[in-house]
């Protein structure tokens, strides 16, 4: 009696044909762990799924223009609007949310500096989550160090900053999460953060006023209990636009 050749099949592996997101969305769930638009998810993400996920995102963006009536066959300039869209959002502007925080260096606070330094300003740009339109502005970051300081470069400033906004973000969140960020980073006495954008789900869409902007203040340890440095931090930023 001849075998069934079906029986001798590799059986199929069980998570066979799950669509990666379900794979990295089942193993946040597991771990309790929050993926609000505004959250990083890299450490749940294994090697290799990034393509995966892209693929995935390609085709339902496929999906979308498709109800949209957007003819992507015989138009050329949509021919590939989908790939464009998905690597767009997952390789640029919300990689935030899919690789890790950047390496920074930190050196100690080895001549005892503790004279009130600004950085900026830094050029963000994000998306609000609401409605996936741009943000768009700059943000300036002031340092009151102590002796214990862990000291960063200028530039990794600007690294951690583009870490956080890389992501669907409501601006009064992504501020505290960099100011989060850097004070864990650097230990310093006093953090300050002055973020000045404009919101383009307000220029592009519903009101659609071009001239409103959007600042807000985050002040951390001796920004919040000596006023004197506040007003310094706060008088030597230049002239906002």
């Amino acid at each position: 009696m001849k075998a069934d050749p079906s029986s001798q099949l590799t059986p199929p592996m069980p998570d066979e044909g799950v669509p990666v997101s379900v794979k990295i969305r089942e193993r946040l769930v597991a771990a309790r762990k929050r993926f609000h638009s505004n959250d990083n998810i890299a450490d749940f993400i294994e090697p290799g799924e990034m393509d995966a996920l892209l693929s995935e995102v390609e085709q339902k963006m496929q999906t979308v223009l498709d109800s949209m009536v957007i003819d992507t066959t015989s138009d050329h300039n949509t021919a590939d609007t989908a790939r464009r869209v998905a690597k767009m959002y997952l390789n640029e502007v919300f990689r935030g949310r899919y690789v890790k925080q950047p390496s920074i260096t930190q050196f100690p606070n080895a001549e005892h500096l503790n004279e009130l330094m600004i950085v900026g300003p830094i050029t963000v740009r994000s998306a609000c989550s609401h409605h996936l339109c741009p943000v768009i502005g700059k943000l300036w970051v002031g340092v009151m160090p102590n002796e214990h300081t862990n000291v960063i470069g200028l530039s990794k400033y600007a690294r951690l900053a583009e870490w956080i906004m890389g992501r669907p973000q409501i601006q009064e969140e992504a501020v505290v999460q960099l100011a989060d960020l850097i004070m864990e980073r650097t230990q310093p006495d006093g953090l300050a953060i002055v973020m000045e954008a404009r919101h383009y789900c307000m220029a592009w869409r519903g009101v659609k006023d071009l001239d409103s902007k959007m600042i807000n203040s985050v002040m951390r340890g001796a920004f919040l209990k000596d006023p004197a440095l506040r007003r310094e931090f706060l008088a030597l930023i230049p002239q906002k636009d």
